[in-house]
């Protein structure tokens, strides 16, 4: 079993790994640290994806002298050539003597393999499921074990559960702290998602601009989709503006991509599955697209966490579908009356079938409150 100076080494790997919060994806995010008679040779972590892993920057920082050191990693060593090559090779090539893990890899190609190929090797590694280890991945092995993303809705409104006013006025019901926290989860995650209703009544750029999740002095811009199922979106939108990759999901059989042409998104049409047809809207199935066709999409681009950022209609699409995992949202001390438009616009008729989940946490930013669901 590690023991509690083990237990604390993992504790700074996972901080290490947590700086590749917002630039890793999708790769998962790693922490690395080189110790050898008490003293820390080497510390990395996995920056961008496609660049080196944590092993790798820990051993080149180390100087290449760590024969008989212990190596404390975050995540199981990779053992398959990808962009990179294994770093189980790295570490057997180097002489270390041991080596903690905090969670094994989830990738069914590593899973355990990686440990094995170490043992193999006259290394002696013990795995510790550290759950905070385990939880910085936790989307990541959500996407191999189910086929689709993480779901992460956001939604502010109002204490009576109001999103926007009867005109659709929305901007701002919260506050400039809540809406900075939204901007982190945005940036952590590998596509952010909105509706055809939002982009014409909000012209949202929808991309990371704020360089507190720059690593390496570069942002990494998550997929921005639109919902939009007959294309409808305007060419002057900000949002062709920014830059970064845009996915439009349309239900349009022979799509007019003339007004897209000089933003160039993809144009990809997911139309309702035949027997069902246009259900996956809210009320009166205003959102015809599939959107579990889509969240398949964007697992297999691969995207870990998704963010929908949307009005009522779309999210309330993604709760009727039961295409979600963890709901944000933001809450703040206004009551906008019974005109008002509702935060998720779907219909139950019983109290039963009422949508349940487990508070995970609530914080306060400046007068507004978030309130964090996970599926129950």
């Amino acid at each position: 079993m590690p023991s509690g100076a083990d237990l604390a080494h993992l504790e700074e790997v996972v901080a290490l790994a947590e700086r590749g919060l917002y630039t890793t994806a999708p790769n998962p995010r790693v922490g690395c640290l080189i110790v050898r008679d008490g003293v820390v040779l080497g510390r990395g972590w996995h920056q961008w994806w496609g660049e080196a892993h944590a092993e790798v920057r820990a051993l080149q920082e180390a100087g290449g002298d760590v024969v008989g050191a212990t190596v404390y990693v975050s995540l199981e060593p990779c053992c398959v050539q990808g962009m990179t090559p294994p770093c189980v090779d790295a570490l057997i090539a180097s002489k270390v003597r041991r080596v903690v893990v905090g969670a094994l890899d989830p990738d069914p190609r590593v899973n355990g393999k990686g440990v094995r190929q170490l043992q193999k090797a006259g290394i002696a590694v013990e795995v510790a499921q550290h759950e905070a280890a385990q939880a910085l991945n936790a989307p990541l092995r959500h996407r191999l074990v189910s086929g689709r993303p993480w779901v992460r809705i956001k939604m502010a409104g109002s204490l009576d559960g109001r999103a926007a006013m009867a005109s659709g006025q929305s901007q701002w019901i919260t506050g400039p702290a809540a809406r900075l926290d939204g901007q982190h989860w945005r940036a952590r995650s590998c596509a952010v998602v909105t509706g055809i209703g939002t982009l014409l009544a909000d012209d949202p750029q929808l991309n990371v601009r704020d360089q507190r999740f720059a690593a390496d002095g570069r942002l990494r811009q998550p997929l921005r989709v639109v919902v939009d199922s007959r294309l409808r979106a305007p060419g002057e939108a900000r949002l062709f503006k920014a830059s970064g990759p845009i996915l439009m999901a349309h239900a349009t059989p022979r799509p007019d991509a003339t007004v897209f042409r000089a933003s160039g998104p993809v144009l990809m049409a997911f139309p309702p599955p035949a027997a069902e047809g246009p259900v996956q809207g809210a009320r009166g199935g205003a959102e015809p697209v599939d959107l579990g066709g889509l969240l398949e999409l964007l697992a297999a681009k691969p995207c870990n966490e998704v963010l929908v950022e949307a009005g009522p209609t779309l999210t309330g699409a993604f709760i009727a579908a039961d295409l979600w995992d963890e709901i944000l949202l933001y809450l703040a001390p206004k009551l906008l009356g019974a005109s008002a438009r509702p935060l998720f616009d779907f219909a139950l008729e019983h109290l039963e079938q009422a949508v349940r989940g487990r508070i995970l946490d609530t914080k306060a930013f400046g007068a507004d409150l978030r309130v964090r669901l996970a599926r129950a």
